[in-house]
């Protein structure tokens, strides 16, 4: 899922001007009105969590702004969510040279670096949790992260660290029953003898 939904600011990118200071309003003004346009309607569509109608959408808005944070993190979240994972991966390792300090940007990596946890090797998971990282240092507290991490962690059969990142997930959220749920799993595989926990 995607952490960043917003369209683009309309004010950030102006029409173009001559050297008197005159707007040029012909077809690069134009341009500039379907992207801001198209930027809102790819926006609803993640909101809904549709990645695949959101992407034809957003690869237009990257061809006329491939260096705008907001399109690539969008564009990455839509991969994301339509299961192309590889493609959201270039996009959002630029957005985070852009903007190293947005945690959203830091958490859509995550998640493409990952793409499905069942597949994941140890090498994505590794990548994912150092992005992962980079969040909490930036925002501590950021939605979904801790808990993120706990599932990857039990896919490790790591159960003290999965036990922290639930619990973290918790001080964070304490309304989250998924991590209350998980946490309170790990601990039954915690407190089992050591050869029923290795099963």
């Amino acid at each position: 899922m995607t952490d960043s939904l917003q369209p683009n600011d309309p004010n950030r990118h102006p029409s173009p001007r001559d050297e008197d200071g005159r707007d040029h309003t012909g077809s690069e003004q134009m341009s500039e009105d379907q992207f801001r346009r198209q930027m809102v309607r790819a926006a609803n569509l993640l909101s809904k969590g549709n990645g695949h109608d959101a992407v034809p959408l957003l690869e237009q808005c990257y061809e006329l702004h491939p260096e705008d944070v907001n399109v690539l993190t969008n564009l990455g979240g839509a991969y994301i969510l339509a299961e192309r994972h590889r493609h959201a991966v270039p996009l959002l390792e630029r957005a985070t040279e852009l903007a190293p300090n947005n945690p959203a940007v830091w958490s859509n990596l995550a998640a493409a670096h990952l793409g499905k946890l069942v597949t994941a090797t140890r090498a994505r998971q590794d990548r994912a949790l150092a992005a992962y990282n980079r969040v909490i240092d930036l925002e501590p507290d950021y939605p979904n992260v801790h808990y993120n991490m706990g599932l990857i962690y039990v896919d490790r059969r790591d159960w003290d660290a999965a036990y922290h990142a639930f619990s973290r997930a918790i001080e964070s959220d304490p309304a989250d029953r998924d991590a209350h749920a998980m946490r309170n799993r790990v601990e039954e595989i915690r407190n089992r003898p050591p050869d029923a926990a290795n099963n």
